[in-house]
């Protein structure tokens, strides 16, 4: 048997295991399992447009822009969306991030995937009272944690660097207000025909 021939039996078989193709398409689950999608659903409060200003303290200096999220789910609601852009007082781009927030149904948490600056990384996110906190690490025995707190068409979110020994130091906080509703990222699919 040639490796190719091999390789697409072997692939079959996972697909479709001993029990046929039934039982494979029983195990299907094109928009999540109800868990994630309840557990998405708690996150609807971030849907929508949103506007306001960012502020960011670097090394060289404070930067102001213009921020705006647009949030949304995919996968009939399993996944959320989200994609943030600052933009200059010219209006060109300054920053822009990408994120998928989703169920591990095998760890029992969120997952946070981002996308910023040339990094990728995945995160602990968590569900608060009123928005939520995700964090990530900033180098050794340091780390940045966001803090949002989102209610009332208001998403106030703060970012903290914290390095062992010292007082946290805040170089980002965003203030926006939710200006409407978005049918991204579910428009303009593919269709079948």
């Amino acid at each position: 048997m040639t490796r190719l021939r091999l390789a697409s039996v072997l692939v079959a078989a996972a697909l479709f295991g001993a029990a046929g193709a039934p039982a494979a398409a029983q195990t299907m689950q094109p928009t999540g399992s109800q868990t994630q999608r309840d557990r998405i659903a708690a996150l609807d409060f971030m849907n929508g447009e949103w506007r306001g200003e960012a502020t960011v303290i670097m090394p060289g200096g404070r930067t102001v822009l213009t921020q705006t999220e647009r949030v949304g789910s995919l996968l009939g609601g399993s996944v959320k969306l989200v994609e943030g852009r600052g933009y200059a007082p010219d209006g060109s781009t300054q920053f822009n991030a990408f994120a998928i927030i989703s169920w591990d149904e095998r760890e029992g948490r969120y997952g946070f995937r981002s996308y910023a600056n040339g990094h990728t990384g995945d995160y602990r996110f968590e569900l608060t009272d009123d928005g939520f906190r995700w964090e990530m690490p900033a180098g050794p025995n340091a780390r940045i944690a966001y803090v949002a707190v989102v209610r009332d068409g208001a998403w106030h979110e703060v970012g903290d660097y914290i390095a062992e020994g010292q007082p946290p130091r805040r170089f980002f906080e965003m203030r926006l207000t939710r200006i409407g509703d978005t049918e991204w990222p579910g428009v303009a699919t593919v269709s079948p025909h």
